[in-house]
C-alpha cells in the first residue's frame, strides 16, 4: 500500500531548466553512415534520448513545465494519467512530484529499450503509487479506461496517418468526462512559404544547440518516412471530429505546437 501523503497540490511545480536527468550527449548521427536506415527508438537512441529532446525540441523544458501544470489541474485522485509514448519515463517522473499519490500512472511504449529506462527511473515512484508499464504498438490502438489525463507528447507524429483516428477514438473512449488530452507535435506550416521558413528556423536552432550539418542531414533522412506531421488545423480537426468538446493551443513555436483537448 502506498505510503500516505497529502493529496493536495500545494507547493510549486518543478520548474528547473532541465526536467529530465542528465544523459550522455546525442552523437547518433555524428559520423557518416553509408546508408541511412529509418529512425528507430532502439538502444542507441534510448541511451541519449533525454539529451536529444533537450537539443532537438524548442523550449522543451518549458513544454514539460506547461504539461505538468495542465496535468495538475486535470488529474483526478484515484484515476489514471496515461503517458502514451513514455520513452525514458522523464515526464512521469516529473509528474510524480506534482500529483497526488492516489493518481495512478500508465506508461506505454513499443520500445523495450525505452521501457527499460522507464522501469529504472520509476522504480522509486512505484513504491508509493500505482504504476503500470505496457509494451504496446499504438498503431494497433490502446485499451484505456478511467483516465483523467492522456499525454501524447511527440508521439502522434510517429503513428501511421491511417491509424491516428482509431487511436484518438480509443483515447476519447478511455478518458472520463472532463478528462484532458495533452498533445505536443511537430507540425507543418499552413502553406509552403511558412513551411520552408519554419524548417529553416528549426535547423538554425539545432545548429545553436551544437548539431553539425552532417547530423542534421542524416537525421532528417532517417525521419523522412517515419515522422509524418500534420498541419495544426488538421490536428485540431482530428480532435474535434473524435468528439472532444474544447480544443485550444497552449504552445506554439514555428513548426512545434502544444494542444489541450477536453472531453
Amino acid at each position: 500500500m502506498p505510503m500516505a501523503v497529502s493529496d493536495g497540490l500545494d507547493g510549486p511545480l518543478p520548474s528547473d531548466t532541465h526536467c529530465v536527468d542528465e544523459e550522455p550527449r546525442d552523437r547518433v548521427y555524428a559520423t557518416t553512415r553509408p546508408a541511412i536506415a529509418d529512425f528507430a527508438f532502439g538502444g542507441e537512441v534510448a541511451a541519449v534520448f533525454d539529451d536529444m529532446l533537450q537539443r532537438s525540441v524548442p523550449f522543451y523544458a518549458e513544454i514539460q513545465r506547461m504539461t505538468l501544470e495542465l496535468c495538475a489541474d486535470f488529474a483526478v485522485p484515484g484515476t489514471w494519467v496515461a503517458d502514451l509514448g513514455c520513452s525514458t519515463g522523464a515526464t512521469l517522473a516529473a509528474l510524480d512530484r506534482a500529483l497526488p499519490r492516489s493518481v495512478k500512472f500508465l506508461g506505454v511504449d513499443d520500445s523495450e529499450d525505452m521501457l527499460e529506462r522507464t522501469r529504472a527511473r520509476l522504480a522509486p515512484v512505484a513504491t508509493e503509487r500505482a504504476v503500470e508499464l505496457r509494451a504496446t504498438d499504438l498503431n494497433e490502438g490502446i485499451a484505456l479506461e478511467d483516465a483523467s489525463v492522456a499525454l501524447l507528447v511527440l508521439t502522434l507524429q510517429f503513428i501511421r496517418p491511417l491509424r491516428r483516428a482509431r487511436l484518438m477514438a480509443d483515447l476519447h473512449r478511455g478518458l472520463n468526462d472532463q478528462g484532458a488530452l495533452i498533445l505536443v507535435e511537430k507540425v507543418l506550416g499552413e502553406n509552403s512559404m511558412f513551411n520552408r521558413l519554419f524548417i529553416k528556423y528549426y535547423y538554425d536552432m539545432k545548429r545553436r544547440h551544437g548539431y553539425s550539418e552532417l547530423e542534421i542531414a542524416q537525421k532528417r533522412e532517417a525521419l523522412e518516412n517515419v515522422l509524418v506531421p500534420y498541419k495544426l488545423i488538421e490536428n485540431r480537426e482530428l480532435l474535434l471530429d473524435t468528439g472532444f468538446r474544447h480544443v485550444d493551443v497552449f504552445f506554439k513555436w514555428y513548426n512545434f505546437c502544444g494542444i489541450v483537448a477536453v472531453k
